[in-house]
């Protein structure tokens, strides 16, 4: 024994230090997967909107269709449903909020002379439907199907009309709303629903919650 570590003590010695090392690694991998389960959004669950057959479409809505034709058909070759992913989700809620925060209020008859115009707010400015048509045109630049996100007639808390963006998914129905930042289930909302875009046709198909607004023009 010169240094007064035997050989065999040496070896004792290293078994521990990697015995040791080994549950610390073995700790720190359990720390980072349990991070890892923390930071990934829970995606949230909702039930699907039912619907009641045919609904007449707002006149505003028809000259939409007009002048944006493109935005109005429906391709049944795509999804009736999105797949819902902690990324999909992600950029659903982000779309919201950044349209939300961008856009600045405004009624059709302060912006366009109006009672109802439904049109993408291209100067800044806009209503509801507005807002929601602008979410849509940026959520399908990510390849979202258009047809599984579907602008849709409430009757909000005073009873007026207004005009939201139904998103249709695997585990059920949310919507965008220029009111909120959050994105809820449907039936959390507090609003009575008349009708939205059919997702078979170019038309709109009743969700029975309420008689049906003339106009979206004050929201």
């Amino acid at each position: 024994m010169r240094d007064g570590i035997g050989r065999r003590d040496r070896t004792g010695l290293a078994l521990a230090g990697a015995t040791l090392a080994g549950v610390m690694l073995a700790g720190l991998l359990e720390i980072q997967t349990g991070e890892a389960r923390t930071i990934a959004p829970q995606l949230p669950a909702a039930t699907p909107a039912e619907t009641l057959g045919e609904a007449r479409p707002l006149l505003a809505w028809i000259d939409f269709c007009r002048r944006y034709p493109s935005e109005c058909v429906v391709d049944t070759a795509e999804p009736a449903a999105i797949a819902l992913t902690p990324r999909v989700w992600q950029a659903i809620v982000s779309v919201n909020r950044k349209v939300n925060a961008t856009l600045k209020p405004m009624t059709d008859a302060e912006h366009w002379g109006v009672a109802d115009k439904w049109d993408f707010p291209d100067d800044g400015y806009g209503d509801c439907e507005d807002y929601q048509l602008l979410k849509r045109k940026l959520l399908a630049e990510q390849v979202l199907p258009r047809r599984a996100m579907r602008m849709t007639v409430v009757r909000d808390e005073l009873g007026e009309g207004h005009a939201v963006l139904m998103i249709r998914t695997d585990r059920g129905d949310f919507v965008l709303d220029n009111k909120t930042g959050s994105v809820l289930s449907w039936d959390r909302t507090g609003y009575a629903y008349v009708k939205r875009e059919s997702q078979t046709q170019v038309g709109w198909v009743s969700l029975g919650g309420a008689t049906s607004p003339v106009a979206t023009a004050n929201c």
